[in-house]
């Protein structure tokens, strides 16, 4: 899709996008590099990230793919080290890495509880405090976390990650805050369902469990409340990312941005 009049809104800056080598976190990547940004494709498949930010732009001076584990301190502390050193500086963080496992609470095990709260979270918290020194010396920088209508609103079968989306708000007004003197702003982007990868597994077995078929999965839980029952587009999401990242000014701030269709007014 090309945008006229775009073209150098990020003039240069550099922006690491987690989870990156597939939908929303690659539409965003995408969306940056055609702004004039240059991009850090970050994703737990190293061979899949580095494919992605070839497709992006074949100069890696404009386009890097790395592995990244968001869950390991020591791999992203080493990562973004490897970003600065090869880039400079690391101007926009977009904290996107996220999974979705579906069960009724008293069926999740502990352990798939703190791998969602990790991914989510803990990456979330990892990535923010690694590109943090590096924004501060600048004085800017921007910090974009994935939530979703799920940091609004609940959903049965889902608590670890209505948990976690919610978790990422809170994040976010406290780096709002923390980041003020330092040019850094903090926003999150609240998704509705946009046919990704992860939203595509959770069809079948929200099916199984709810027993409809996969159709209505789709029409009476997914895009009930939505204005038109559509789905929210890649374009869309990164088109959002993209006013966050390039907004210039502290007046947009500690804000969560919801896309969405109408499910969810605030």
């Amino acid at each position: 899709m090309s945008h006229p009049g775009t073209e150098m809104k990020l003039n240069d800056q550099v922006a690491l996008v987690t989870g990156a080598a597939s939908g929303l976190g690659r539409a965003i990547a995408q969306r940056f590099a055609q702004a004039g940004g240059r991009v850090v494709v970050a994703d737990l498949d190293r061979e899949a990230a580095v494919a992605t930010a070839r497709e992006i732009d074949a100069n890696p001076e404009r386009a890097l793919g790395i592995a990244m584990d968001v869950t390991d301190e020591r791999a992203v502390d080493g990562g973004v080290a490897d970003v600065v050193s090869r880039f400079g500086t690391v101007d926009i963080l977009v904290s996107n890495a996220g999974i979705q496992i579906v069960h009724p609470l008293e069926e999740f095990s502990y352990a798939e509880w703190k791998k969602m709260l990790a991914i989510h979270l803990d990456g979330a918290f990892l990535t923010t405090r690694a590109c943090l020194p590096h924004m501060y010396r600048a004085g800017r920088g921007c910090l974009i976390y994935m939530g979703s209508v799920h940091s609004k609103l609940a959903s049965v079968l889902k608590a670890p990650y209505v948990t976690a989306k919610h978790g990422l708000v809170g994040l976010a007004k406290t780096m709002a805050k923390e980041g003020a003197a330092h040019g850094v702003r903090a926003n999150v982007i609240c998704p509705g369902f946009v046919r990704t990868p992860l939203v595509e597994r959770q069809i079948p077995p929200q099916a199984k469990e709810l027993g409809l078929s996969e159709e209505d999965v789709i029409r009476k839980v997914m895009l009930k409340d939505t204005v038109d029952g559509e789905f929210t587009t890649l374009d869309d999401v990164a088109e959002v990312a993209l006013l966050f990242a390039s907004f210039p000014t502290n007046a947009l701030t500690g804000q969560s941005l919801v896309v969405s269709h109408g499910w969810f007014m605030q």
